[in-house]
């Protein structure tokens, strides 16, 4: 391939990908920015009860990846109908999981938020927030494997426009039910969950409507009787350590909000307004992770395996550049967000050093995730992201932050800046598995239904 080819396609993907993340972040600061306005608990309780959220969004990651990784190969091969057999499988899974958490935010919501905080009040609101979001649980998870499914097909224009729809949708919903336009009643942190829950559910109808319009890959749920040995046990290897990638990632992360919602309400307000600053200075470099993983895959599933290794090189050199760029952007955003937030002193004075510690923290960020989630898992090599993140997250960070918090009784500021070590004491053993090149697998098979009819 040639050197200027590369570059144009990956940015013709990463393009749509990137406007999608910027409007699911708009979707997060439109949350905190209409609940400042009602009070600090609301958007405490909101930030604290949308980590089960982010958990779900990781499931539902890990499980897309299998899906991406195996489908990408396989488009790259031409091979549409196995591609179908993968969303199937992906899809049995993605129902059940949402399925569950549906039911744990109906039935167990005050449960569910004392895990992060014994604050009465943020509970009883982070309570009816979890109730309402039960629904957009269970459609969230037949879009994201299908959306993820088209992306892997380079069909990622139809998946960005379904996605800006959503949740365009959702900030205005988010007006509406928050401050009572229109005559709708005023709901506060509940008028959030609404917008999600009727947003989602419109997303899925479009799903609908684009499969419906689709010549190639439906939305068939009669995909998920199909049963393909072959494809089920490729599809267990891949995403099994990417969902436990993925999952032990993200609950380890929710343990830091654990960690900071048990510092007292200021350290939690303070953390709401970061999280969406470095959730807009990461959609530069997420997306260059997501779309780099899908060409390589394309490629490799080509079996141009030398083709790979280069893009691989290439795409660590624009990691880099905008791994720099995310953190001029939280740089720049500063002095914004500090005007605008509406937070005690005490908070504000946490909200300004978490975000300098996060100006340099996305370049850790933007490393890992191209290597880890875009680079090692477009070769098939799923496992090492899930051994190197596990033992990073929970034998290093998860630990020290308990330890930092509760046992030394260290600072706010400490805690925070040791919580954010963790990207880069990964970096030596990341790298060096980039370099070795084990990562780089064609994993299609030629005799796929042949296997299956035997």
């Amino acid at each position: 391939m040639k050197k200027d080819v590369f570059y144009r396609q990956i940015f013709k993907l990463v393009l749509p990908i990137i406007i999608q993340n910027l409007l699911s972040a708009a979707v997060s600061s439109a949350d905190v920015v209409m609940l400042n306005s009602v009070g600090q608990s609301s958007i405490s309780a909101v930030s604290l009860a949308a980590q089960y959220s982010s958990v779900l969004f990781m499931v539902f990651y890990g499980l897309g990846t299998g899906a991406t990784i195996l489908c990408a190969q396989y488009y790259g091969k031409g091979d549409l109908h196995a591609i179908q057999i993968v969303e199937g499988i992906a899809m049995r899974f993605s129902i059940l999981i949402s399925l569950a958490l549906a039911c744990f935010a109906v039935f167990l919501p005050d449960g569910m938020m004392r895990i992060f905080t014994n604050d009465e009040e943020l509970i009883r609101i982070g309570a009816s927030y979890l109730r309402c979001m039960s629904v957009s649980y269970l459609c969230w998870g037949i879009t994201e494997v299908y959306l993820a499914v088209l992306r892997s097909i380079g069909r990622v224009v139809v998946s960005t426009v379904m996605n800006v729809t959503a949740f365009s949708l959702n900030i205005f919903l988010n007006a509406v039910f928050i401050f009572g336009l229109f005559g709708a009643p005023k709901l506060g942190a509940m008028g959030v969950a609404i917008a999600t829950s009727l947003s989602r559910l419109i997303e899925l109808a479009l799903c609908f409507g684009v499969s419906f319009a689709s010549k190639d890959i439906k939305l068939d749920f009669r995909y998920l009787f199909v049963r393909n040995k072959t494809l089920f046990s490729d599809f267990i290897k891949l995403s099994l350590p990417a969902l436990g990638n993925d999952i032990s990632w993200s609950v380890a992360f929710s343990m830091y909000s654990v960690i900071i919602g048990h510092l007292g309400t200021d350290a939690v307000a303070a953390n709401s307004f970061v999280l969406v600053v470095r959730n807009f200075g990461t959609i530069l470099c997420f997306g260059m992770a997501s779309a780099g993983g899908i060409l390589l895959g394309n490629i490799i599933g080509e079996n141009k395996l030398e083709e790979a290794r280069e893009g691989a090189r290439k795409l660590m050199k624009l990691t880099i550049i905008t791994g720099a760029i995310g953190g001029l952007i939280i740089l720049a955003a500063t002095p914004f967000v500090l005007r605008y937030a509406a937070l005690t002193d005490q908070a504000m004075h946490y909200l300004k050093y978490m975000l300098l510690i996060n100006t340099y923290y996305v370049m850790g960020a933007a490393v890992n995730t191209t290597l880890i989630a875009g680079v090692f898992r477009a070769g098939g090599d799923s496992r090492f992201g899930f051994i190197c993140d596990t033992i990073d997250m929970w034998c290093y960070a998860v630990p020290l932050g308990f330890i930092a918090a509760f046992a030394l009784k260290l600072p706010v500021m400490w805690v925070y800046f040791l919580l954010c070590t963790d990207e880069f004491v990964k970096w030596p053993w990341v790298i060096k598995h980039y370099r070795s090149g084990k990562w780089l697998n064609n994993i299609t098979r030629d005799d796929l239904f042949e296997e299956n009819k035997a």
